[in-house]
């Protein structure tokens, strides 16, 4: 790998981590908003009661967000590796098609080639 290449692939995985930094801070934003949201139509409670239910909402709705993401990624790799399987069969499959055919072809050949000598 050239330096160049390295570099490249540094700025990527740089750029991926700060997209995944702007998402979760997203995310807590809104999920902040919803729990001041939440909080809001309690209008008894007192201003420490309100920012209490206003952050539980707010962690609750977050650790939901979390555990949805890995439920997410686990099936993604579950079905990545399902059908990196079958892909590897098929290209299994094809090859033995493809050999198959080039032993026909080169006996159907040679039969042809010394039938007429014959």
């Amino acid at each position: 790998m050239s330096p160049e290449t390295g570099h490249n692939h540094e700025a990527a995985a740089g750029l991926v981590e700060l997209e995944g930094l702007l998402v979760a801070a997203h995310h807590r934003q809104r999920a902040d908003e919803e729990g001041e949201a939440f909080a809001r139509r309690m209008p008894w409670l007192t201003t420490h009661q309100h920012q209490e239910v206003a952050r539980l909402y707010a962690d609750c709705h977050v650790a939901l967000t979390k555990e949805i993401l890995r439920t997410v990624i686990s099936r993604s790799e579950d079905l990545k590796a399902e059908y990196s399987q079958r892909y590897e069969l098929l290209k299994k499959r094809l090859l033995v098609a493809a050999l198959a055919s080039l032993i026909a072809l080169a006996m159907l050949m040679a039969t042809l080639q010394y039938g007429y000598l014959s």
